[in-house]
C-alpha cells in the first residue's frame, strides 16, 4: 500500500509538471481576462474536464498504439523525452507566448482548443502518457497511474479555477516566473527519460 501511494505521488508530481500548469494559467488569464467571473469558472471547468478525458483516453490506449505502430518503449522514450526537452526550453524562453484570438471567438471554443490542446496536452505530454501506459504491467498499476494522473489534472483545474485570485496575489510576472521554474524541472525530467531510453537500448 505504501509503495502504491508513493508511486501515485510520483506520477502526480511528474504529470503536474508535464502539464505545464503555470504556462496554461498564463494563457488562460490572457484569453479569459475580458470574461465575467462566472464565465471564467465555466471555462476552467470545461478545460479541466477536456484535459482529464483526453489524458485518460491516451493513457488507456497507449499500449495498443505501441503494438499497432510497432514501436519499442525505449525508442519512444527517446523521442518523447526530446520533445519534452524542447517544451521545457520554450518555457524558459524570455519571449512570452502571443495569443491570437479570432474576433467573436466564444469561451466554449477555447476550452478544448487551444487551452486543453495544445497548451496543456502537447506532443511531449502525449508521448509521456504513452510511455507511462506501456510501463504499467497490471490493472493495479493502471489504477495507481490513473489516480496520480487524475490528481495532477485536478490540481491544474484548481489553479485555473482560482486564476483571478492567483493573478492578484503574484501578478502576471509571478506566473511567468513559476512557468519558467516548471520549464527547468521539465527539462531535467525529459533528460532523464532520454537517458533511460538510451541506457536500455544500449543494454540490449
Amino acid at each position: 500500500m505504501d509503495v502504491s501511494f508513493a508511486k501515485c505521488v510520483s506520477i502526480f508530481v511528474q504529470f503536474f509538471c508535464i502539464l505545464t500548469p503555470f504556462f496554461v494559467l498564463s494563457m488562460f488569464v490572457a484569453m479569459t481576462g475580458h470574461m465575467t467571473s462566472i464565465k471564467q469558472r465555466h471555462t476552467a471547468i470545461k478545460t479541466t474536464i477536456a484535459i482529464l478525458v483526453i489524458c485518460l483516453l491516451i493513457y488507456f490506449l497507449g499500449r495498443q498504439l505501441f503494438d499497432l505502430l510497432g514501436l519499442t518503449l525505449d525508442a519512444f522514450r527517446i523521442g518523447a523525452g526530446a520533445i519534452l526537452f524542447l517544451n521545457g526550453v520554450k518555457l524558459l524562453s524570455d519571449k512570452p507566448a502571443q495569443i491570437v484570438q479570432e474576433p467573436g471567438q466564444e469561451s466554449d471554443n477555447i476550452s478544448v482548443v487551444p487551452l486543453a490542446i495544445p497548451f496543456a496536452i502537447g506532443p511531449g505530454t502525449i508521448g509521456a502518457l504513452m510511455v507511462m501506459s506501456s510501463e504499467s504491467k497490471s490493472m493495479p498499476h493502471y489504477l495507481v497511474g490513473c489516480a496520480g494522473l487524475t490528481a495532477a489534472v485536478a490540481s491544474v483545474g484548481a489553479i485555473l479555477l482560482f486564476s483571478s485570485l492567483i493573478e492578484r496575489i503574484i501578478g502576471r510576472q509571478g506566473i511567468r516566473i513559476l512557468s519558467k521554474l516548471t520549464g527547468l524541472i521539465l527539462a531535467g525530467m525529459s533528460a532523464q527519460i532520454v537517458f533511460t531510453g538510451i541506457k536500455n537500448f544500449l543494454d540490449l
